[in-house]
């Protein structure tokens, strides 16, 4: 049997199970918050309905659940940041948000992966999904629910739900036959596969069209389900919701893939090829199909199934179905976009509300595998550069529509010239004892008589919110990255031309002195209260130094003229933190 750092070879060999991101090199250490691991049942069931009550219903979001047959990648990171940025942002808008991550803990995969490395297929799955854990802590990831399809609370909803399926007539036994990826964990149609040959040995074999995974003829009498009969209810689902999957080229995808038929899902495999599974209720000869297993984990995280609380009167639990947006790679859009809502809809629940679909990471224009050796260590990029750090460069550079490639050089060039040239600089030059030796707040100019100098940074200032409020709401990270530095330039530029370091000569310029610093130190209060769900450790440190107090970093305040509200007569104090540079030089 292999011991647990003999498995992390087996599984990958550039990972290491003792690696990890709490190394001295780091420039910024994780923020590990307080989060409750659980959503207890005692407090988390819902009324008898088929959809639980909306009274006060959280913001809902959550991550794909991620399989546990090799450890963490920077893909895996790049899904749970994304996910957290938007649950944070609603928080900041003072929304109740609950967030669900997890591991995919069933299947043939960790079944032969188990077998191979000598392990029981629970050892495996105990190893690799702590892995996870720890990658989600070190990241500052704000997860309410940690879910694992091995639990016992996703068992008893996974059974219902195929109970409740087949009381409706959804589910039938029957013969099936089709190509199957062992990788994907599915069947595919003729039409999705294609012949290829390799170069070297002349073999023929067959791949999905749709992943690239090798594929074999398979004949097996399985348990389907109906998914033909939801054809023109998910297009019409489709249609009535333009917004349902995003982005848009993913919801053209969804569409062309419905409009060409669908047949009828294998969702049960025969336990003489599987046992690592859920069994079938009333058939324990087969076991669960690893998605419809999987893809229940969403609603196992609400407290499904749903019913009264033991005092009877319903109360409704912090659950929140439906989502209001699920979190996912493109390669697994097929099975979030079309079985799952097809699930939903036959069980009469709700669909969540929004899919978004984001692209991957390719390293050297190369899609990222272990077998090309090219794939990111998130841990390592951690320790490397610090965890805002890359917090930020995937919420920067990461593609919703289209692949972005991965190069510590851009990383790098990312904190040298946006974080600590922009945002950075502009926070050590505005703050410096040098122009303020008082440390005292500027006072807020007039905004009647704004000077020409300034009129350029004030637009920027003005506009910025719904800029980025706009961008957050339709998921582009990005969009609201490019507005906020874009005014962080502006700020920069604005601070140069007016040369605050001549004003200070000349006491007769103190009140033009004033506004420049004020203008400067506006534009990196709204930055770092806008920044908090990207880089919440780093943006914190910025308003500690802003001396803003904890109750004026929500979003009501990021518009210009909202920061710094006097109480009294005297001036607020600029923190002495200030004195040391958020973004320090990087190590070489």
């Amino acid at each position: 049997m292999l011991t647990p750092p003999s498995l992390w070879r087996h599984i990958s060999r550039s990972h290491s199970l003792l690696r990890g991101v709490s190394s001295a090199t780091r420039l910024v250490p994780a923020t590990v918050t307080p989060r409750f691991l659980d959503i207890r049942r005692s407090v988390a069931l819902f009324s008898t309905a088929n959809t639980p009550s909306q009274s006060e219903k959280p913001y809902y979001i959550t991550t794909p659940i991620f399989y546990v047959n090799a450890v963490p990648h920077v893909g895996h990171l790049h899904s749970a940041v994304l996910a957290d940025t938007f649950k944070r942002f609603h928080e900041l808008k003072g929304q109740k948000a609950i967030m669900s991550v997890g591991t995919d803990e069933h299947g043939l995969k960790i079944q032969q992966a188990a077998a191979q490395a000598g392990m029981k297929e629970i050892e495996l799955c105990d190893s690799v999904s702590k892995r996870f854990r720890e990658l989600f802590d070190a990241a500052d990831i704000s997860y309410t629910t940690y879910i694992r399809t091995t639990e016992p609370r996703h068992a008893v909803a996974v059974k219902e739900l195929w109970e409740r399926l087949w009381a409706k007539g959804y589910i039938y036994k029957g013969q099936h036959e089709g190509w199957y990826s062992v990788s994907d964990e599915a069947f595919y149609p003729s039409g999705q596969v294609q012949e290829q040959i390799n170069e070297k040995t002349g073999e023929k074999y067959h791949i999905a069209i749709e992943t690239g995974k090798k594929v074999e003829w398979t004949t097996e009498e399985n348990y389907k389900f109906k998914l033909s009969a939801f054809r023109d209810k998910l297009l019409e689902w489709l249609d009535q919701n333009p917004e349902a999957i995003l982005p848009r080229r993913r919801y053209a995808e969804v569409q062309k893939w419905l409009q060409s038929g669908l047949e009828d899902l294998s969702v049960s495999r025969p336990k003489s090829r599987l046992t690592w599974g859920i069994p079938i209720p009333g058939d324990d000869s087969h076991v669960m199909y690893v998605w419809m297993d999987a893809l229940t984990n969403y609603l196992t995280v609400t407290g499904y199934p749903w019913g009264k609380t033991e005092d009877g009167n319903g109360a409704v639990s912090q659950g929140g179905w439906p989502a209001d947006a699920q979190v996912i790679g493109k390669d697994i859009l097929r099975f979030h976009a079309v079985y799952w809502p097809a699930f939903l809809m036959a069980a009469d629940m709700e669909l969540p509300k929004t899919i978004i679909a984001h692209a991957h990471w390719t390293q050297s224009k190369m899609k990222m595998s272990k077998s090309s050796g090219n794939v990111v260590d998130p841990f390592t990029a951690m320790q490397e550069f610090g965890t805002d750090t890359i917090r930020f460069y995937l919420m920067n550079d990461g593609g919703l529509s289209d692949d972005a490639d991965y190069a510590s050089e851009l990383v790098a060039e990312r904190y040298r010239k946006l974080l600590g040239g922009q945002l950075g600089n502009l926070l050590s030059r505005s703050t410096s004892v040098n122009l303020n030796p008082s440390r005292l707040v500027p006072t807020q100019p007039s905004f009647k008589n704004i000077h020409p100098d300034d009129m350029a940074l004030h637009l920027k200032m003005k506009t910025l919110p719904e800029m980025v409020d706009k961008a957050m709401a339709e998921y582009r990270t990005t969009s609201a990255t490019s507005a906020i530095f874009s005014m962080l330039a502006e700020a920069n530029i604005a601070f140069s031309q007016c040369a605050p370091w001549k004003l200070i000569k000349d006491p007769a310029n103190n009140e033009r002195l004033n506004d420049v610093l004020w203008y400067a130190m506006e534009s990196t209060r709204i930055a770092g209260i806008m920044l908090q769900p990207i880089m919440p450790t780093k943006a914190a440190e910025i308003l500690d130094i802003l001396a803003i107090d904890p109750d004026e970093r929500t979003w009501e305040f990021v518009h210009i003229g909202r920061g710094w509200a006097n109480t009294g007569t005297e001036q607020r104090r600029l923190s002495e933190l200030s004195c040391e540079p958020v973004f320090p030089h990087l190590r070489k």
